[in-house]
């Protein structure tokens, strides 16, 4: 990436823009045939089903744009209990259709897995395909790492199986595997606050899950 490149806090207009470039990027993935395996609905029910928590980040998170455009971060202030997007199963079931039982069935994967306490939830990291490989995730995850140490907070996140590499360069550790039923493997993460560097201070198996949904990977 052009070391001149910004990166900028997104603003309510460029949520179908975020969405579209998180469903450009996730398309060509395992993860993506595995949510939706009909190839000629695919795109449209990523871009409307991430859609939804783009928009829901604008309330209850954060996004950041690289200032070209063709990269991303949405993340959850979860700090405390955050509400489901509005109206989420109808919604889903509005835009899935009959893919909507693999979103539900990642959702309660994921759940198991999330902490309970404070911390922040990095749901998407994304770089349009034409894009990647030109630092870009690099500068972002860069950028988002020193806003988590000014806040001192743990984050958690997953990504696909096989892209853990970028996000330890970044502080964060894998923890055991989310295996999706005749799917791709999912590594769910963390990466500790300042003030705890043991791997203590963050449960990744909880007794009582959050509401994560289906985000948490990352592209």
């Amino acid at each position: 990436m052009n070391a001149a490149a910004r990166i900028r806090a997104a603003r309510w207009t460029d949520k179908d823009l975020v969405a579209a470039l998180i469903a450009d990027a996730l398309h060509p993935s395992s993860l993506a045939a595995w949510l939706v395996p009909d190839t000629k609905q695919r795109r449209q029910v990523l871009t409307e089903v991430v859609a939804i928590w783009v928009e829901h980040a604008l309330f209850f998170g954060d996004i950041h744009l690289t200032d070209d455009l063709t990269a991303t971060t949405v993340g959850f202030h979860r700090y405390r209990p955050i509400p489901p997007p509005a109206n989420y199963r109808t919604r889903l079931t509005e835009v899935a259709g009959p893919h909507a039982d693999r979103f539900d069935l990642l959702d309660a994967l994921l759940a198991e897995k999330q902490p309970t306490e404070p911390h922040y939830h990095l749901a998407f990291l994304a770089v349009r395909p034409d894009a990647q490989k030109a630092g870009r995730g690099t500068a972002l995850l860069a950028h988002h790492r020193s806003r988590l140490d000014r806040i001192d907070l743990p984050s958690w996140t997953a990504v696909l199986a096989g892209g853990e590499h970028l996000f330890v360069r970044h502080g964060y550790t894998p923890r055991p595997a989310i295996t999706l039923p005749d799917g791709p493997a999912l590594q769910p993460m963390r990466r500790n606050a300042r003030r705890s560097s043991s791997g203590e201070g963050i449960p990744i198996n909880p007794a009582h899950p959050v509401d994560n949904r289906w985000q948490g990977f990352h592209v």
